[in-house]
């Protein structure tokens, strides 16, 4: 796997984009030339024309990758494909028209794109139709041995079998009780104890050997992994594979001495310094920019029901602070009067407008004022009350680490997951805000808010 924005994508999605981008090149380029009677070799000589090649080639493939067209879960057939390709096409052709109306400069050439868009299309329903052979076959994917059987090795394979382009094949398991052997867990069973790690790893060519003990101090096959490493098997643990499959940590499985010795958790001054001017700086140029769309939602809650504009709520902050989150206000006039209680999906309490204010995340506007206080940033965990904090302390493990730094507006768990109402969401989301703090740096805010746009003009649901 290839770590890109501090988060790892499998080697075989890279080369997918990277040959798509290469399909895409190649039939702009052949058109161009023959619209333009040049020979391919002079077209691409221009750098003006390489530039108006990139703005293309960028622009479908941010369309395709906000069309889920890299998540091989988002569709089932290739019939479903070729209508998320359309669509991602439809769309790229609205943006580049609205660009080149905007910057005729920037045009390819008269009709040049359109003419490409039939043999784009085709070249990338067979590419794709073709990969996804590949990826139900597996035979390109590289073998994994999971050592251990308890819910750790599970879950890993479970994540492998629900991801099928991971280019991961996990063989079987490996137990500590020899009488478990041939027991199914998941998938693959339970194919050997620990004294056969090297030769099941011999026999299947096993390219990864994952160590997913919960409790490595009763019996640990030392010599039989070591004897593997030494034969250029890569021996990798269960904590932290999983970290870079999910984009998540295994809180039940976290040790503290994991969070202290592993990679990650850096926090150097420029990256603090810079995240919080740059936090200020766009969080005022946008709510200048915004003030527009900020008037016409106030008149429309006020319109809508009864009840303030906004909406203040104390929550925890960093390091523990409480302060005061703004909000345009969503729910009912006194929505909690008869206490605290969590904001679930399809809440009753939700007024019309609110409805819309959250599934287009517009609620959250007023929060940049939170930014210019320094209360807040752009990206990180989101704020929790300091009632659901007390709970939440006592029933989940490491739950106080995410006060380490500023929350956030969005974060890596609200573009991860679903919108939560329970113990249990808030225990998933905990898994994505270790990983963000872990992982945390300038380019991978980056791509959160790039994520949020995408959840923000799908309209995803509110988190």
């Amino acid at each position: 796997m290839i770590k890109i924005f501090n988060q790892y994508v499998p080697g075989r999605k890279m080369i997918l984009f990277g040959l798509e981008s290469l399909f895409i090149l190649v039939v702009l380029t052949v058109v161009s030339a023959i619209r333009m009677e040049k020979s391919a070799a002079s077209f691409l000589m221009n750098n003006v024309s390489v530039f108006q090649l990139v703005l293309v080639i960028v622009t479908i493939q941010v369309s395709l990758y906000y069309f889920d067209l890299y998540d091989f879960r988002a569709f089932r057939s290739n019939i479903e494909l070729m209508i998320r390709l359309l669509q991602s096409l439809g769309a790229a052709t609205i943006v580049l028209a609205i660009i080149y109306f905007s910057f005729p400069g920037f045009m390819l050439g008269r009709g040049i794109f359109a003419g490409s868009l039939l043999f784009i299309a085709v070249s990338v329903v067979v590419w794709r139709s073709a990969y996804n052979h590949i990826l139900k076959k597996r035979r390109l994917d590289q073998n994994i041995l999971v050592v251990g059987s308890g819910p750790l090795a599970k879950n890993i394979a479970a994540e492998i079998i629900d991801r099928a382009d991971t280019g991961f094949k996990v063989i079987g398991f490996i137990s500590k009780s020899p009488e478990r052997i041939g027991e199914k867990l998941v998938n693959p069973s339970i194919i050997g104890d620990q004294t056969q790690i090297v030769d099941i790893a011999v026999k299947n060519r096993v390219s990864r050997i994952v160590v997913a003990f919960e409790d490595r101090r009763a019996g640990f096959p030392l010599e039989q992994l070591l004897d593997c490493r030494m034969r250029g098997i890569a021996v990798e643990d269960g904590i932290e594979f999983y970290e870079h499959l999910t984009g998540k940590l295994k809180i039940e499985n976290l040790r503290p001495s994991f969070l202290i010795f592993s990679g990650g958790f850096r926090k150097s001054r420029f990256t603090t310094v810079f995240k919080k001017v740059s936090d200020f700086v766009l969080a005022g140029a946008a709510l200048t920019v915004l003030l527009p769309l900020i008037a016409a939602v106030s008149v429309w809650i006020k319109i809508d029901s009864s009840g303030p504009v906004f909406y203040r709520q104390e929550r925890v902050g960093e390091g523990g602070k409480l302060f005061k989150l703004l909000k345009f206000r969503s729910m009912v006039n006194d929505a909690e009067s008869c206490g605290p209680v969590w904001a679930k999906q399809d809440d009753p309490r939700v007024t019309r407008a609110g409805k819309w204010l959250r599934k287009l995340r517009l609620d959250e506007i007023p929060q940049m004022i939170n930014v210019l206080r320094g209360e807040m940033a752009f990206v990180g965990p989101r704020p929790e009350r300091l009632y659901f904090v007390e709970t939440l302390r006592k029933v989940i493990p490491f739950y106080d680490q995410r006060f380490c730094v500023a929350p956030g507006i969005t974060g890596w768990a609200q573009v991860k997951y679903r919108y939560g109402s329970t113990v249990e969401d808030a225990a998933e989301k905990l898994r994505y805000d270790l990983y963000y703090i872990k992982n945390m740096s300038l380019t991978f805010d980056v791509f959160i808010i790039f994520e949020t746009l995408k959840i923000v003009l799908f309209g995803k649901g509110a988190r």
